[in-house]
């Protein structure tokens, strides 16, 4: 059985996002703060059986990516990019302004992220996210343990949590059953 150990990246630099107007997927090029490189740094050392594992899948959003290459650093293992390890979706990356973004998710919320019979919405289901992350893992059952550097709506929706409990470079156990 395969253990994966899902880590949710460090502290993103979101003022750069507001500062460059960023919009749509340019949201996700933000690198980590000094906080969120810190925050990487301290995760092999409070958790070093982490170095026991096969490889390091990374979303391919900068601030998952940063706090993988981190992570490499200390450990020296491969790194595979996973496009669909990415966050979330809250807009199909078509929202202009936060404002939107926090409608939708509000939206979403109200839903428990399950898209009423007979309604489309922009936003990414539960069920959407849970799918094609669970897909990508299923390709690495033949490895004994691997970290996964993703997102935390990811990770709440794998473990069934709330999105707010998953904490910045944060270490929760997956196996898939």
């Amino acid at each position: 059985m395969t253990m994966f150990y899902l880590i949710r990246h460090g502290e993103p630099n979101w003022t750069l996002k507001e500062q460059r107007n960023l919009k749509g997927a340019l949201r996700d090029f933000v690198p980590l703060t000094d906080a969120g490189v810190y925050q990487a740094q301290e995760i092999i050392a409070n958790h070093n059986h982490l170095s026991e594992c096969d490889l390091i899948l990374s979303s391919p959003y900068t601030r998952s990516l940063q706090t993988a290459a981190i992570i490499n650093r200390n450990i020296g293992l491969p790194i595979k990019v996973e496009f669909d390890l990415h966050e979330w979706t809250p807009d199909n990356w078509q929202a202009t302004c936060v404002q939107q973004i926090t409608e939708l998710w509000n939206d979403y919320m109200k839903h428990d992220g399950v898209h009423p019979p007979g309604e489309r919405k922009l936003w990414e289901s539960k069920e959407s996210v849970n799918e094609r992350v669970r897909n990508v893992l299923c390709q690495y059952l033949d490895k004994s343990k691997v970290i996964v550097v993703c997102h935390g709506m990811v990770i709440a929706t794998l473990l069934q949590l709330v999105s707010e409990e998953v904490q910045l470079c944060g270490v929760y156990e997956y196996e898939i059953t």
